[in-house]
């Protein structure tokens, strides 16, 4: 048996770059806040808390210390109310979430309605709405097109996150709807092509592990995108949650991940595969 490895996996930029302003914060201060989790993997933000990173739900959960805004960001509302009480502010925002919140409120301002491409609930997504001074709504795909009254003007962002065929779907449902349709490509090129690549090695393995928190959305994109061309696809946090019987049978398998997920978790979900003497394997195509 064979695995192919995603050259595209690991942590993302912006995902870098919020924990390196993390632990950097940390040897600087000793102890921080981050409103959510600082990045959706719940190893890291396992680890960093050990260090002094505390996650809290709400506002009211700060205590003595700076608050990181995480790599999604955080609403505009809540932004201006925490600077407001003093609180001391460390913005580890992806700049690619920023870009997307900036044209989000430029659209607004002049008069478009908004709409974003992406899950209503993300904390991105939520983020991102609260830069829409006027109208705007959340779509997930084409078929929520059909819930847009027609508009004159309609502009159109993009959860940074999402995949580049369902934007075009939207937008293409959406060109009826108005006489002017601005679009403003706030998709994540690093994530485009680590999805362009996870599909790619999904069509040519009998088996395809995708690793990440349960809890990242752009990691369950990835699955679903696999699943779609290779249904023996498995999303897995650890080693420890690979099975057996996934295996029988199967001559090569590939292994990509989301990108807030650590090289040291791929690389120990690879190594597993290797030892395990129930899979057999005796090669990698390609190396991480």
């Amino acid at each position: 048996m064979e695995i192919l490895m995603a050259k595209e996996a690991g942590f993302c930029f912006g995902v870098k770059r919020a924990v390196n302003i993390a632990e950097r914060t940390l040897r600087e201060r000793g102890r921080a806040f981050s409103l959510g989790p600082l990045i959706h993997n719940p190893q890291v933000v396992g680890q960093l808390r050990e260090r002094g990173l505390e996650p809290v739900e709400g506002i009211e959960g700060v205590g003595k210390g700076p608050v990181i805004i995480r790599s999604h960001g955080v609403s505009r509302q809540l932004l201006e109310e925490l600077k407001s009480r003093g609180v001391e502010v460390v913005d580890a925002t992806c700049p690619y979430v920023k870009r997307a919140q900036r044209w989000t409120a430029s659209l607004s301002r002049r008069g478009y309605f908004v709409v974003v491409v992406g899950e209503e609930e993300h904390p991105e997504v939520r983020a991102i709405m609260s830069y829409i001074e006027g109208d705007g709504m959340v779509v997930e795909g084409p078929e929520g097109a059909g819930r847009i009254p027609r508009r004159r003007k309609i502009g159109v962002v993009a959860q940074t996150t999402q995949e580049r065929g369902r934007f075009g779907e939207v937008v293409k449902a959406l060109l009826p709807l108005c006489e002017e349709l601005t679009i403003y490509n706030t998709l994540c090129e690093v994530t485009s092509k680590r999805q362009e690549e996870a599909l790619r090695i999904a069509r040519e393995v009998d088996c395809m592990i995708v690793v990440g928190g349960r809890n990242s959305a752009n990691t369950r994109r990835l699955a679903e995108l696999c699943s779609r061309v290779q249904p023996r696809t498995y999303h897995v946090e650890m080693e420890e949650d690979l099975r057996p019987e996934w295996f029988r049978g199967i001559r090569r398998v590939g292994i990509t991940a989301g990108a807030s997920t650590p090289i040291g978790t791929i690389r120990r979900v690879r190594d597993a595969l290797v030892s395990r003497p129930f899979c057999g394997i005796r090669r990698e195509v390609e190396n991480l």
